[in-house]
């Protein structure tokens, strides 16, 4: 599953691994913009299987397209529509096996089979999302999605 950069152990080592390499890179910059480029460039080095990896941010009441790798993509995303806009309206990570059976699901990318979006919550407020679009139906396992939210609580430390 991770064949972009060498990673040895477990799914879950991997991920961890991964968060302590994102930890190092971000240390010391706290500008939101080059942190969430950086991170969406090493997402986009070690998942394999996707096709757009990126950040949305929250702007008065509505998602607007942030640091990201892969195609052009939808730029504002309206709260509670689509899987972004679902995922700030409950506060919760949602891993979406097959996006065509997603209600009110946005089609940026028609490759797009599957999703996981997780709401970056920083004291209590969400300030974005991470979105990840595979052109594989039940591409996220449960084990990604922990290593995902991992991945976002390291982030949030340089945010």
């Amino acid at each position: 599953m991770f064949t972009k950069i060498n990673y040895e152990g477990s799914i879950a080592g991997q991920y961890l691994t991964l968060s302590k390499q994102l930890d190092a890179l971000l240390t010391g910059e706290t500008d939101l913009i080059a942190n969430l480029s950086n991170a969406s460039a090493l997402l986009n080095q070690f998942l394999t299987d996707i096709n757009w990896v990126g950040f949305y941010i929250l702007q008065e009441n509505e998602l607007v397209l942030g640091p990201f790798q892969g195609l052009p993509a939808c730029v504002r995303i309206p709260i509670g529509r689509g899987v972004c806009g679902t995922s700030v309206a409950t506060k919760e990570t949602i891993v979406v096996k097959d996006v065509h059976e997603f209600p009110g699901h946005i089609a940026c990318d028609a490759a797009s089979q599957s999703e996981i979006v997780i709401p970056l919550i920083k004291q209590g407020k969400i300030i974005g999302v991470l979105d990840i679009d595979s052109p594989i139906v039940s591409r996220f396992s449960e084990e990604d999605r922990n290593g995902l939210e991992q991945f976002v609580q390291t982030l949030l430390l340089h945010l």
